[in-house]
């Protein structure tokens, strides 16, 4: 793809609102549960497991049959195929077959003439479930040994001799909480059965091409016999790239078994009880340094909750990994990492897939070695920065486009960083009950799929004979603007108005075998592989127009008001209309995979990136020493997004991103019993941030040099996940908060999430 800047045609660069904003906010988007329901359709709901791991000896369910409006009831014993929804492994069953492993598997569907009378008879059933031993914690399945897979290690140098040899040494642990994804359309899917065994499936998804291959091997139909469309979800977050395939799957099967349309729809407390968190994790690390706070030595020691089955816990703890040094050249490292299996809902993907975990590992080592030497926590992280001669990570990847220096200076001298320290300071030298704290961070984040292969995308454009355009392609529409995106690339490439471009439904019929949309990439994937769709098509009409007009091909230019056919201004339709006429397809397919990467796991050592995204945050805090309550009262945020596809859409994202990460780290605590029941299963146990909780003062700015060194397309960056861990500033902030009001030297330890119990517990400490 050429460098060409594209700012003459008006579409990409453009602060062009999402294709669907009006549609949003007037309630006429149509979501999977809005469309219209068919006479004959049967609404479902699971019957759950009510204990986290046991044997089962017996369900009864003559009384959920007998109930009031079932029409029938489907378990392990109805699947003609495979007994599987799971996205690698094949542990993840769609109904428990002998054994369950966490509170709310699903153990059986109810199809039923109303969601209200599936609901009630699911609970009609009798179980007969042997309690076995359930380890819910991460000490209770490191005590045990239970893992999903072996303890991996990532190294370079000699850890142990640098700590050794290094002027000052600490240690210190952290816990992490979990966080639900909180999308505001739950779980929903509606299968309609077709002719010849065939289905259609509407699935909030972000992953259509595994919910159709899981369905298909699940009914012993093939993949071509199933459909899965989605048009938009409303919000996904990684909550919705593997956990669909369950809902999905048993609309399917009542479908299939009962020749009518069945949809389910989960209502929160159900999803919130049936799908996986993020992953909470236990760090712990032992780090040397010199007397100016650079590193000299780290070891740190990662244990993650994955919960009950693998779903994506290796990759989500291999990017864990990668992310522990966030930007900063770590000379001797040691990375180990422990994925506990525990009778608990299997933890999913979760924007930034492990990367945040990582990041805020690092980031506490740096807070710890500022506030043990009584040096500016800015310096620290300046001083350890990577730079010439210091640019390879721990797995081994160069760091070629190092702008994170550049980025932090930058926000510093514009958020007036020195100057807010003294007056900080000056602050809590005044006040005895209130203490604030500033936190500037940085963030590094790698864009691609770390497991290779997913790092490709199709997309399918049709130019119709008036000039309009029907664009498909692989990635989902969850909120974030992808649609918009690529609706603009395919726009300039014919150099037509945004609106002649009709976005539709993501649909397995159409663009086959597509990756997750997640990763960050679904902009780099798929809008490259729409470019190229497009590219080809006007190719063809550049031929057609020099053979038509009998004109040599570099007079050829499409431009705003039509298409300059050597002197003559020709309007796009007619063009369009000449081609047909002249026997020229203007239907293309387009594909792109990522080039240049690889990665070997089992060394861990590799390229697993494409290329980096960064940025930076500036966070102040004040927190209530009395109640351990807080506030963030300003941001400052500058993000590099490369040379930004729209940037209003990339606005959103980013302070989107950031406010979702605050409350992560600030709020959002997810809470199980002994017993491994959610206790924190509904808005009225689960905190996340409201309008209330935005800073009074947020700055968001994208970073204007920016451009990516790769031949991304149009030179941009991915948004989706890097501008999360810009919260990791608010964590910090309120970290040098608690320091403040302890008054004494050593970082305090506050975990995460920075509820006002913990806070608290931080200051007595």
């Amino acid at each position: 793809m050429s460098d060409r800047d594209p700012g003459l045609t008006g579409a990409v660069r453009a602060p062009l609102p999402h294709d669907s904003a009006e549609a949003h906010v007037s309630g006429g988007a149509l979501y999977a549960d809005d469309l219209a329901e068919a006479s004959d359709l049967l609404h479902l709901a699971f019957g759950q497991s009510p204990v986290a791991h046991g044997t089962i000896r017996a369900i009864d369910l003559s009384a959920v049959r007998a109930a009031p409006g079932v029409v029938a009831v489907f378990t392990a014993a109805d699947i003609p195929g495979h007994n599987d929804v799971s996205p690698v492994a094949g542990d993840d069953r769609l109904f428990a077959d002998g054994e369950v492993v966490c509170v709310g598997q699903a153990l059986f569907v109810v199809a039923a003439t109303s969601a209200t009378a599936a609901r009630r008879a699911a609970r009609l059933a009798t179980l007969d479930i042997k309690q076995r031993p359930a380890f819910v914690t991460i000490a209770q399945a490191r005590e045990a040994g239970s893992l999903i897979e072996a303890t991996q290690r990532m190294a370079r140098g000699d850890a142990d001799a640098a700590l050794e040899r290094a002027p000052h040494r600490l240690t210190g642990s952290l816990e992490l909480g979990g966080q639900e994804h909180f999308y505001l359309e739950g779980q929903v899917a509606l299968a309609t059965p077709g002719e010849d065994g065939q289905v259609h499936i509407l699935s909030s998804t972000q992953h259509p091409s595994e919910v159709q291959h899981l369905v298909a091997e699940m009914l012993e139909i093939s993949h071509a016999d199933v459909t899965v469309e989605v048009r938009r979800m409303g919000g996904g977050f990684g909550g919705k790239e593997t956990q669909p395939a369950l809902f999905a799957a048993a609309a399917a099967l009542v479908a299939a078994k009962t020749g009518r349309p069945a949809k389910i729809r989960a209502d929160r407390d159900d999803d919130m009880v049936m799908t996986g968190k993020r992953h909470d994790f236990l760090i712990s690390y032992e780090v040397g340094f010199d007397d100016d706070g650079r590193i000299e030595g780290l070891r740190l020691d990662l244990a993650s909750r994955c919960g009950a089955t693998t779903d994506l816990s290796p990759a989500i703890n291999d990017r864990a990994m990668f992310h522990t040094d966030n930007c900063y050249w770590l000379a001797a490292v040691e990375i180990v990492s422990h994925r506990l299996k525990t009778h608990t809902v299997s933890n999913t993907a979760f924007r930034g897939f492990g990367g945040p975990q990582g990041m805020v590992a690092i980031e506490r080592v740096i807070d710890a070695v500022a506030l043990h030497l009584g040096r500016d926590a800015l310096a620290v992280r300046q001083v350890n920065l990577y730079g010439a001669g210091r640019n390879v990570t721990p797995y081994g990847m160069t760091v070629e486009d190092n702008v994170a220096p550049a980025i932090i200076a930058e926000l510093a001298e514009s958020g007036r960083y020195a100057e807010r320290q003294v007056a900080v300071a000056a602050f809590n030298a005044r006040h005895r009950v209130l203490k604030k704290g500033l936190a500037l961070t940085p963030v590094k984040f790698g864009i691609s799929f770390t497991t290779t292969h997913l790092n490709q995308a199709g997309a399918l454009v049709h130019l119709y004979t008036d000039g309009s355009i029907q664009l498909n392609h692989g990635g989902t529409e969850m909120g974030q603007g992808l649609h918009t995106k690529v609706a603009q690339i395919v726009a300039d490439v014919f150099a037509v108005p945004f609106d002649k471009v009709r976005i539709t439904s993501t649909r397995t019929d159409k663009v086959p075998n597509t990756s997750a949309t997640a990763a960050s990439s679904g902009a780099d994937l798929n809008g490259m592989a729409a470019y190229n769709a497009a590219q080809t098509i006007r190719e063809r009409l550049i031929a057609f127009a020099t053979r038509w007009r009998q004109v040599p091909e570099d007079t050829v230019r499409f431009a705003r008001e039509g298409v300059w056919v050597g002197g003559d201004l020709v309007p796009f339709a007619t063009l369009c209309r000449q081609a047909h006429i002249g026997r020229v397809s203007l239907s293309s397919t387009g594909y792109y995979a990522t080039p240049g990467i690889e990665y070997d796991r089992a060394a861990h050592r590799g390229r697993p990136f494409y290329y980096f995204a960064y940025g930076a945050a500036l966070a102040e805090v004040v927190i209530d020493t009395l109640t351990g309550e807080h506030r963030v009262l300003a941001v400052d945020i500058l993000h590099d997004v490369g040379r930004s596809l729209n940037p209003a859409i990339d606005l959103g994202q980013i302070e989107g991103g950031f406010i979702q990460g605050m409350g992560w780290l600030t709020t959002e605590e997810v809470v199980y019993d002994d017993a491994g029941r959610l206790l924190s299963h509904a808005p009225s146990t689960y905190k996340i941030p409201t309008a209330n909780d935005r800073p009074p003062r947020m700055d968001v700015r994208l970073w204007q040099p920016g451009r990516n060194v790769e031949p991304t397309i149009h030179r941009s960056k991915a948004v989706g996940e890097p501008p999360f861990m810009l919260a990791i500033s608010v964590l910090s902030a309120l970290t040098h908060a608690v320091a403040a009001a302890r008054g004494e030297a050593g970082c305090p330890a506050l975990d995460a999430p920075a509820t006002p119990e913990r806070i608290l517990a931080a200051l007595a400490r």
